[in-house]
C-alpha cells in the first residue's frame, strides 16, 4: 500500500460510482447497438433484437434518472455529502493550477501547482481530493449526464414530439442532439477508461473508486518513517508497456471510428439530410467500431474488477481484526 490517493471517497461514494458505471455501461452498449445496427448486429442480436435493445435502453434511462435523483437527494441532506459536494466546487487555486500548468507546458514554470498533483511526489493529505482536471472531469460527465437524460426524456415518444414540435426537422433535431451528445461523452468515457485502467502505478485498476476511505489505514506501520509517497518503491507489471500500447491504439481507433460512422452514417443519430456520405459499409470502419465495443466492454470487466478488490480487501480487513481480537485475549465476533 502506498501513501497515495487511494481511499478518499466515502463507502456510499464508492458504491454510487460502482452502479453509476454499470448502468452508464448499458446506455452505451444499447444506444451504441441502436446507433451502429448494421455493424453491431451481433449485439443486437444478444439483447433481443430491436425491441429487446431499445427497451433496455429505458430501463436504464429510468435507472440512470433515479440513481441522479438518489445523488441530489443525498447531497442537499446529509453533512458529508454536503462536504463532498464543497470538495469539487473549483476554488481560485484551481485557477493558479490551470494556468501554472500552462506555463509549465509552455516552458515557463518548473514545476506543476500543487493542486495539479496527485501522483508526482505528494503524500495524499498534501493534495486536494480532486485537482482541476478531476473537478473538470466530474462537471462535464455531470453536465453531459443532465443533457442525456433531458434529451433522451423528451425523445421518449418520437411521434408525440413531432406532434408536440408541428415539424419533423424540430423534433428530429432533439434526436440527433441525444445521439452526438452521446457519441461526445463515449469519447471522454473510452479516455477514462485509459486513464484508470492503464496507469502504471496502479495497472490494471485504479482501487481508489473502489475502496472506501473508512478501509484505508491512516497510518502504514513501517512507512511512517519513510519519506516519500511509497511510488518509488513500486514495480511495472512486464505486461503494462505492451497492454498499455495495444490498448491505448484500440481506444484511439474507437474513437475515429465512432466519430466517422457518426458523419458517414445515414439515419439515427444523423438525419439523411445531414449526411455527408451514405455508401455501404466499410470492412475498416466495421472493424473500428467494434473495437469501440471492445474497449467499452473492458471497461466494464475493469470495474467489476475493482468491486472484486474491493471484497477480498474486506475479508483482509476482518481476518486482520479478528487476529488482533484473539492477540488481545478476547474472542472473535461476527455481525450475526
Amino acid at each position: 500500500m502506498t501513501n497515495l490517493d487511494h481511499g478518499k471517497f466515502t463507502r456510499v461514494t464508492t458504491l454510487f460510482h460502482s452502479l453509476l458505471a454499470l448502468d452508464v455501461f448499458l446506455l452505451f452498449f444499447t444506444g451504441y447497438a441502436i446507433m451502429f445496427n448494421s455493424e453491431l448486429w451481433w449485439l443486437m442480436t444478444l439483447m433481443g433484437g430491436a425491441t429487446g435493445v431499445t427497451a433496455l435502453h429505458r430501463i436504464a434511462g429510468i435507472g440512470l434518472v433515479a440513481l441522479i435523483v438518489f445523488w441530489m437527494v443525498l447531497m442537499l441532506i446529509s453533512p458529508t455529502g454536503r462536504s463532498n459536494f464543497a470538495e469539487i466546487l473549483p476554488v481560485k487555486e484551481d485557477i493558479e493550477a490551470f494556468l501554472q500548468d500552462v506555463q509549465f507546458m509552455l516552458g515557463r514554470a518548473d514545476e506543476r501547482h500543487p493542486h495539479a498533483r496527485q501522483f508526482a511526489g505528494y503524500e495524499s493529505d498534501e493534495v486536494p481530493l480532486l485537482s482541476y482536471v478531476g473537478k473538470g472531469v466530474v462537471a462535464i460527465f455531470a453536465i453531459e449526464l443532465t443533457l442525456l437524460t433531458i434529451s433522451g426524456l423528451l425523445i421518449w415518444s418520437k411521434t408525440g414530439l413531432m406532434s408536440y414540435f408541428a415539424t419533423r426537422t424540430a423534433a428530429m433535431a432533439f434526436v440527433v442532439f441525444h445521439g452526438l451528445l452521446g457519441i461526445i461523452m463515449l469519447m471522454g468515457v473510452m479516455f477514462h477508461i485509459f486513464e484508470h485502467g492503464m496507469h502504471p502505478a496502479f495497472y490494471p485498476v485504479e482501487t481508489k473508486a473502489f475502496i472506501p476511505r473508512s478501509m484505508i489505514p491512516e497510518s502504514h506501520d513501517d512507512d511512517e518513517d519513510h519519506d516519500g509517497t511509497g511510488i518509488e518503491r513500486l514495480e511495472l507489471s512486464p505486461s503494462w508497456h505492451s497492454v498499455s500500447t495495444v490498448f491505448g491504439s484500440f481506444v484511439v481507433i474507437g474513437i475515429v471510428s465512432v466519430l466517422m460512422g457518426s458523419i458517414v452514417r445515414e439515419g439515427y443519430p444523423v438525419p439523411r439530410e445531414l449526411v455527408v456520405s451514405g455508401d455501404l459499409t466499410n470492412l475498416l470502419l466495421t472493424i473500428g467500431i467494434n473495437i469501440g465495443i471492445f474497449v467499452l466492454f473492458v471497461g466494464l470487466v475493469l470495474s467489476m474488477y475493482g468491486n472484486v478488490m474491493r471484497v477480498r480487501w474486506e475479508k483482509e480487513v476482518q481476518r486482520r481484526q479478528e487476529r488482533e481480537t484473539v492477540a488481545d485475549g478476547g474472542e472473535t465476533r461476527t455481525d450475526d
